[in-house]
């Protein structure tokens, strides 16, 4: 009886073995059908609920050709990412990785799909006395050609022996010899899971050893994260590359397939590596490593014992001190205390500000360009909020916080070391006289950036007290484009970014300042004292992100080298890049509703209005922010009138506005209005946050206006609007690639649109002023009144004294001071031209154009009258 049942048995698997290969169907252990059961596929899902997997990177998946061959890779042989890419891909309804190629899975497998498995494999053997091969029986190929998805692993334990010692079929180079014989192409997406947001420690612990590493961790790290810390899971998408246009790439056409596939999976394996960097950012070497790299480099090895020569110091002393000036700069990035950082940052935005108004595209962007090269964010410097801003949504977007250079008077105790642990380095603010300083802090730079590291630095030097941009501070950038001439890195990516806000936190400070008081230095009773801001709300915070300025792009298109530009031409190139970048920032500035109040309060020509008036003056500047493509705050796109109503009981509540009504009903469409004298300067400021997209009409508008004649032309206007723009240079940052002649002609347009102008019928390039268009030139115009008193009162010094009787701080008090006087005697109508910055820059421009005292008579003479002349029209 058991002899029969044995022979039946295996007459039974005999025939059920003869119909699977009769059938012509070839099951194999490597394909994981889309259908695995209600009970496993709710297990699995359940088990992976806890991965993050954002809407952006679903999105490049989605947009995938239809026609194409999805090919997955990711770094190290997964089974545990396999099953997670199979089910939430197919959650998210995407093309889910069915055949995995080298991998063999038969535990999920449904149960009758399981047992054709393995009777297709034990008949094989029975027939062919050796095991089936997916990919020389064509398996793979027929599958990917019916349109499903394969996931390739790049790296496995023993890789290299099985494909060159061992002579197994590499699936890199089956697939090269699939995409021969295809006419669609064969898309390869590269997969990449993060078990950190931090990137590993350059020396590995008894954790690492046992249980892996974050990058490469095993069964039992995986699991303890997955369960412990979901969230700190997360899976990115790198970018597709299409297999076709690879293989005819020239470089590869001549190449054979054993040469292409360890070049297609060098180039997919740096592609995902400078992905992981370009996330959780590069290792970090200990303290100790990187005084180690840095001082012991030929270099600064070779400039200091030069530098010992020509100072006849011994050259231990002068170790001594490059490693001090080293302690000095260096920041020690500490991963807990940004987790921390982070947390609290969260904190004050929740409890003081809004919100935030993120460009969500301009942030992918600049994500997508990081994975190229380490980049240098160059953001508006406003507040101290701005760098825990930056560096919080950096770290919770997935991408690495930057190493932020600071100023040295923020290394305070304690908030110095913290500062340090989140990633700040400390610059001096002036290099003079410190050659080895400058040398060390310049290998620093250098270092970062060959170890990939992305850089944050401020090209305003300071806090901007004026609230627009000041002009660019070029000594970082100049240490960065030397550092990128001596090789750090292939390619420097610039990344302008607006950060501005409804309201500031030291608008108080910043008046202080700006009417002579001196900067209090900070310290840590600052930082106490700064815990009564907690009580006050500050409104929105707008961050915006300009299109990436890539080096090896200008070189480019500028038809040059920078390592075989003169020091000259280096020089003049650093100037441009830095007004290039300035002008960017302003580019996506955006006009907030607490900003655009202010312009029409400080501008209005009545000393008491009605919220009717000031809305017919707003209602101009909006219309021609919209002709010349401004960014407007989303609550003034949404509701102007509601959103200026509300700002206006905001400055009046805070005394900046008084409201005076004519009944006690107290009705807004019965009450009038009038700034708070003392109060301009602060609205100033709110003023000049959008005042950049408005200066084009004031110089056309005052062109216009000084010919005091209702027809011109634009041969009229053009040497006034030159003059204009190179009197103001040192209060704004003009687009280094537009001439005059371009602002006029895309200003006058405007103006036409908005009923300003008409042109002439007949006489080509000349216009009529309307009947309106007077009112509405006068209220451009009004912009620039405080700026010429300003420097009227400066052309005053220089008019009273000689040059080199007076020092430069000597000089400055008694600026203010003659401001003072003139502002009491009348001489001068605006409160907010008792400006410190203003005096400085207008300062500047006299002593750099001839005006150095009152001998200079021929050059004062020539300014004052246009001063005079321009103040008269803007008096009317």
């Amino acid at each position: 009886m058991g002899k029969f049942s044995l022979s039946a048995i295996t007459s039974l698997l005999r025939r059920g073995i003869d119909r699977i290969l009769d059938s012509g169907h070839l099951y194999f252990a490597c394909c994981l059908p889309r259908q695995l059961g209600f009970m496993v596929h709710g297990f699995l899902r359940l088990f992976y609920s806890g991965i993050r997997f954002h809407e952006d990177q679903i999105k490049v998946l989605r947009k995938l050709p239809d026609n194409a061959v999805i090919v997955y890779v990711h770094q190290y042989k997964s089974y545990f990412e396999w099953l997670f890419y199979h089910t939430r891909f197919q959650q998210e309804r995407l093309r889910a990785p069915v055949i995995g190629c080298d991998y063999q899975i038969l535990v999920w497998q449904p149960l009758m799909r399981a047992i054709r498995i393995i009777m297709f494999h034990l008949s094989y053997i029975f027939h062919h006395f050796s095991f089936a091969n997916p990919y020389k029986s064509g398996y793979i190929q027929e599958e990917l050609s019916n349109g499903k998805a394969a996931l390739i692993a790049l790296v496995e334990d023993k890789g290299f022996y099985r494909r060159f010692v061992k002579s197994k079929t590499d699936p890199i180079r089956h697939l090269i010899e699939i995409q021969q014989n295809l006419e669609h192409p064969i898309i390869i997406v590269p997969l990449v899971m993060f078990f950190s947001k931090f990137p590993k420690r350059s020396t590995s612990g008894v954790l690492d050893m046992l249980f892996g590493t974050e990058i490469n961790p095993g069964r039992i790290r995986r699991l303890i994260t997955l369960f412990k810390n979901p969230g700190k899971v997360f899976v990115e998408v790198s970018d597709p590359l299409d297999l076709q246009d690879f293989l005819n790439h020239s470089d590869i056409q001549e190449k054979s397939f054993d040469h292409i596939s360890p070049l297609l999976r060098a180039k997919l394996l740096f592609q995902i590596n400078r992905h992981r960097v370009s996330t959780i950012g590069p290792v970090p070497k200990t303290p100790e490593e990187l005084k180690e790299s840095i001082l012991t480099h030929d270099r600064l090895r070779h400039f200091m014992e030069r530098h010992a020569e020509i100072k006849n110091i011994p050259i231990h002393k002068i170790h001594k001190q490059a490693s001090e000036h080293l302690d000095e700069i260096a920041a020690k990035y500490n991963p807990s205390i940004i987790g921390i950082g982070a947390r609290l940052v969260n904190w004050i935005i929740g409890i003081m500000f809004d919100g935030v108004t993120l460009d969500t595209d301009g942030l992918n962007r600049m994500k997508a360009v990081s994975k190229k090269g380490p980049m240098v964010l160059i953001p508006c410097h406003k507040s101290h909020i701005d760098y825990l801003i930056l560096s919080y949504l950096m770290h919770i977007n997935n991408m690495p916080c930057p190493l932020i250079a600071a100023g040295k008077n923020l290394s305070f105790w304690p908030m110095g070391p913290l500062f340090r642990s989140c990633g700040a380095f400390f610059i001096r603010r002036s290099f003079k006289g410190a050659v080895l300083y400058s040398k060390v802090f310049s290998e620093y730079i250098l270092k970062l950036l060959e170890d990939g590291f992305n850089i944050e630095f401020f090209i305003e030097g300071s806090r901007s007290r004026t609230g627009k941009l000041i002009l660019p501070k070029l000594g970082l950038l100049s240490i960065l484009l030397d550092a990128y001439k001596q090789g750090a890195c292939p390619d420097l990516i610039f990344v302008p970014i607006y950060v501005g806000y409804d309201r500031v936190l030291e608008e108080n400070a910043y008046l202080h300042e700006l009417e002579g008081g001196h900067k209090r230095p900070e310290n840590f009773m600052q930082v106490i004292r700064a815990r009564k801001l907690l009580k006050k709300r500050y409104g929105r915070i707008y961050i915006n992100f300009h299109e990436p300025i890539s080096l090896n792009a200008l070189e480019t298109q500028g038809g040059f080298s920078l390592s075989e530009l003169t020091s000259k031409k280096t020089n003049e190139l650093c100037r441009n890049l830095g007004f290039r970048v300035l002008h960017a920032i302003d580019s996506v500035s955006v006009v907030t509703p607490h900003a655009l109040t202010a312009c029409a309060l400080l501008n209005i020509a009545q000393k008491h209005f009605s919220l009717e008036d000031l809305n017919t003056d707003i209602e101009v500047y909006m219309g021609y922010l919209s002709m010349s493509g401004a960014k407007l705050a989303d609550t003034l796109m949404m509701d102007a009138p509601g959103a200026i109503q509300q700002v206006l009981d905001a400055y009046v509540n805070r005394n900046f506005v008084e409201r005076f009504s004519s009944d006690a009903a107290d009705t807004y469409a019965r009450t009038e209005y009038k700034v708070v004298v003392n109060k301009r300067p602060i609205l100033e400021y709110y003023k000049n946050n959008c005042i950049v997209f408005f200066v084009p009409a004031v110089f056309t508008a005052l062109s216009i206006l000084d010919k005091e004649v209702f027809q011109f032309s634009m041969s009229d206007i053009l040497p006034g609007y030159a003059f204009l723009m190179n009197f103001f240079k040192n209060e704004f940052a003009y687009d280094v690639d537009k001439s005059p002649d371009y602002y006029v002609r895309k200003t006058l347009k405007a103006f036409i649109d908005e009923a300003i102008l008409i042109p002439h019928p007949t006489l080509p390039e000349t216009y009529n002023v309307t009947a309106v268009g007077f009112r509405k030139l006068r209220l451009f115009a009004r912009f620039i009144k405080a700026y010429f008193e300003s420097y009227w009162i400066v052309l005053n010094f220089f008019m009273r004294y000689p040059k080199n009787t007076i020092d430069a701080s000597g000089r400055a008090q008694k600026i203010l001071s003659r401001g003072n006087r003139m502002y009491k005697r009348r001489e001068i109508e605006r409160k907010e031209a008792l400006s410190k910055i203003n005096y400085k820059n207008a300062e500047d421009f006299f002593i750099t154009h001839g005006v150095a005292g009152s001998e200079d008579k021929e050059k004062i003479e020539f300014y004052a009258g246009a001063i005079q002349k321009y103040l008269r029209v803007l008096s009317v």
